[in-house]
């Protein structure tokens, strides 16, 4: 059923030219620089310091390490953080 609601879904995007991150609820991440990150569609915020954030997705989590991070603005699906972001990763 996966693999069949997956196509649908791959193919309404296409037809109502849609963002496949919306579609899929994928995280879109943004990063400015190695300054400024900017990320949509989380879950939540599981672990913070100043050298490591991570982030609940719909499928997995995404670690930021780096060094003087500081969420500047964080709602229910977006987070902005700053500092030397120095790694991004996606996980299972």
């Amino acid at each position: 059923m996966g693999r069949i609601n997956r196509k649908l879904r791959k193919m309404a995007a296409e037809i109502l030219d849609l963002p496949q991150d919306v579609v899929f609820d994928l995280p879109r991440v943004t990063l400015i620089g190695d300054r400024q990150l900017y990320i949509e569609n989380h879950r939540g915020v599981l672990h913070f310091s100043s050298e490591k954030l991570r982030l609940a997705l719909s499928k997995g989590e995404l670690d930021v390490i780096g060094e003087g991070l500081v969420i500047r603005t964080i709602w229910t699906e977006e987070v902005f953080i700053e500092g030397v972001i120095k790694q991004i990763e996606i996980r299972d």
